[in-house]
């Protein structure tokens, strides 16, 4: 555990002199009357892994939308290697990989093809994409499957298939909602692997996820989203220091995302009474 922090510690250091990957400068989104994000002020660095962690509805799926350009920020703006994400959608995207937490793919499609499609969007050259494919196909355990329909595919499969997708085209961002759900412990390992691999290598990754174990072990600084604002922000350590200081006794970052979030212990009773009435 103190190998891990001192290794964090170093990686912050890093990422303090480093301009951002994706940076999201005073955006708030409203639908209506409702307002769904509330001024978020947040960087991510090249070679920094940050976990969005909250309720369900506390914005989280939408600030991923905006960043991938399929919402339009009511106000402020998203940057994408410096390119705005409104006025310079094309060269933005180029830099973008981004899944969704129910992927849509093309059934009738092969999972073969389904990459050769997200190459020919993305203008992946033929000579890049002949050694690629095969490569993200093989890490993700899909080689045995690529020639069948994804029609086919089981939830996990698709899941690894869209992931595969959202590589394809190597973007210095990636930004994943709920990535593991579907998987089994083994896709949901290679993703691990996977996502910490891509930050060694100076990628930035956003990610959403309501698996706080995962946001534990894998995430440089995780935020804690909670009524449209991030009402928390940095290292796990940092976090559980917040939830001893809000009186939890364990302080773990189950305990302080209870704390930020206004979850009180005594729900779990109200729970069981329900149950039993």
């Amino acid at each position: 555990m103190v190998r891990r922090r001192l290794a964090i510690i170093r990686r912050m250091a890093q990422f303090a002199n480093r301009a951002s990957h994706l940076s999201f400068e005073g955006v708030s989104k409203s639908f209506g009357e409702q307002l769904a994000v509330r001024e978020l002020d947040l960087q991510v660095a090249p070679g920094e892994l940050f976990g969005l962690i909250g309720p369900n509805g506390a914005g989280k799926t939408t600030t991923l939308k905006m960043a991938a350009g399929l919402l339009r920020p009511s106000l402020g703006r998203i940057l994408i290697c410096g390119h705005d994400v409104q006025r310079e959608g094309r060269e933005s995207r180029r830099h973008l990989g981004y899944v969704p937490d129910n992927a849509h793919l093309y059934d009738r499609l092969t999972g073969s093809e389904m990459l050769q499609l997200a190459a020919d969007l993305h203008g992946v050259p033929a000579e890049r994409r002949r050694r690629r494919i095969p490569a993200l196909l093989e890490a993700f355990d899909l080689a045995q499957v690529q020639g069948q329909l994804i029609m086919s595919y089981s939830r996990g499969m698709r899941q690894k298939l869209a992931l595969c997708a959202a590589l394809v085209h190597d973007p210095e961002v990636l930004c994943l909602d709920e990535p593991t759900v579907g998987l089994d412990p083994r896709g949901a390992r290679q993703l691990k692997v996977m996502l910490r691999t891509l930050c060694d290598s100076g990628h930035a990754v956003l990610l959403s996820t309501h698996a706080l174990d995962i946001a534990a072990a894998l995430c440089d600084r995780v935020g804690i989203f909670s009524d449209g604002r991030l009402a928390a922000c940095g290292t796990v350590a940092e976090l559980e220091a917040e939830g001893r200081r809000a009186g939890r006794i364990d302080a773990g970052l189950e305990d302080a995302f209870m704390a930020v979030t206004g979850v009180q212990d005594g729900e779990s009773a109200n729970l069981l009474a329900a149950l039993r009435s």
